[in-house]
């Protein structure tokens, strides 16, 4: 049996991190205490406790615990506990926990709502994805929604020190483990316990005992074990959408080091395309016109790293990230045509204009024809360009930036030109 599930904790007190629903006074303790359990849905990554959480629940409320796993299960595992309902083991109700319920169609969801409905099935759902996206919403609406966090690496280390001493009770081993082996594990594990206690585990049945028949185990051990610290990556999960989010927030806010630590993730994840089209997005949302040339660049950057392909990806990747980094910032590109199809969608913006038009060079009214800016002095002559309806709108508004002082300037000369 592997050492994670002989660990597995079986009093609520035992449960390594979650102090922040777990402990005097928190909403979960609370719950266990109280004779009232409601449904619940667990979100957060794997091997933070949600399923250990559901099976203590169980236990201290003497229902019987049923578990089914959506991503091999179907409609008629749960029909099937389901039919068992009125077996004397169930009298005092039943608790079903659907590991990554997501798996589960809306369809799938559905059918569990008749039976949470009287209270004789009570329901814990886990999810590593966000609920309020994956899980049906009538669903949501009469459970309990409670996020499990990564554990801390101080939490982690209590747990494999725990562990450590439950294997020198019960083994037929002499072990020894120093704290900075446990507190290299602790690091790359990511905030997961199982991978913790996994790595744990293969480090002390991977090591022959020394000359005294003791298995020491010090972070030499751990690091010949080389095992690569693990990224919560799923390309079309959460996670992926919430390090593209961090990614671009870094470059906005002019954090080059923040930056490049989320490339180094995303980079890690080996999403060549994301990386290379939001790079392309931010060059024109958050840089834009204060240094337009940067689209240019950037774009030269992902095309040489689409060429090279991965690992050489990472240098142009890097040189266009600390590029947008450091450059001077300006949105007023994105709030110019943002307003424009706003006010396209709330208002009459009427017809182009005739002068505008190809048809204005044959109208006999003057103010129809179109007159040829570079005709006039300094290539520019008052006329309009918008519809009557909106004559007056305003879309783009000059930022204070060197290159876009110098548009205001040049709007300035004509003062007919409004911004």
């Amino acid at each position: 049996m592997p050492l994670a599930d002989r660990l597995r904790p079986k009093y609520i007190e035992d449960v390594v991190g979650q102090t922040h629903i777990l402990g005097n006074g928190k909403l979960l303790t609370n719950i266990l205490k109280s004779n009232f359990l409601p449904n619940m849905i667990f979100y957060g990554p794997p091997g933070v406790g949600k399923t250990t959480v559901a099976e203590i629940i169980a236990t201290s409320s003497n229902k019987e615990f049923y578990k089914i796993n959506a991503t091999n299960s179907s409609l008629e595992d749960v029909r099937k506990i389901i039919s068992e309902l009125d077996e004397i083991k169930n009298i005092n109700g039943l608790l079903l926990y659907i590991d990554e319920i997501q798996s589960f169609n809306k369809k799938q969801q559905q059918s569990i709502l008749e039976f949470i409905e009287n209270g004789k099935i009570t329901l814990i759902a886990s999810t590593t994805e966000n609920p309020y996206h994956y899980v049906y919403k009538a669903l949501i609406s009469r459970s309990t929604i409670l996020e499990f966090k990564s554990i801390p690496i101080e939490e982690i280390e209590k747990g494999l020190e725990r562990a450590v001493q439950k294997l020198q009770k019960e083994s037929y081993l002499d072990l020894e483990c120093t704290s900075k082996a446990l507190e290299l594990i602790a690091n790359i594990c990511d905030g997961d316990m199982r991978i913790a206690l996994n790595t744990l585990e293969l480090a002390i049945y991977s090591t022959k005992p020394n000359e005294n028949a003791i298995v020491f185990v010090d972070e030499n051990i751990i690091k010949k074990l080389a095992i690569s610290k693990p990224l919560n990556f799923d390309r079309d999960g959460d996670s992926h959408y919430d390090l593209l989010s961090a990614f671009q927030k870094s470059i906005r806010g002019s954090d080059p080091q923040a930056s490049i630590h989320y490339l180094a993730k995303l980079i890690k994840g080996g999403d060549l395309i994301s990386i290379c089209r939001r790079l392309l997005v931010i060059a024109c949302e958050d840089i834009g016109l204060a240094y337009p040339n940067a689209i240019t660049i950037v774009k030269s950057c992902t095309d040489s790293a689409m060429q090279l392909g991965f690992p050489e990806a990472r240098i142009p990747l890097a040189q266009a990230v600390i590029l947008l980094a450091t450059s001077p910032k300006s949105n007023s590109a994105y709030l110019a045509i943002g307003k424009a199809l706003e006010e396209l969608d709330n208002k009459d913006t009427g017809n182009v204009p005739l002068r505008l038009k190809k048809s204005g060079e044959f109208s006999d009214r003057e103010e129809d024809k179109y007159k040829y800016p570079h005709n006039y002095k300094n290539h520019y002559v008052k006329q309009q360009y918008l519809p009557d309806e909106i004559a007056d709108s305003v879309y783009y508004t000059p930022q204070e930036n060197r290159t876009e002082e110098s548009i205001r300037k040049y709007l300035e000369s004509h003062k007919s030109i409004k911004y």
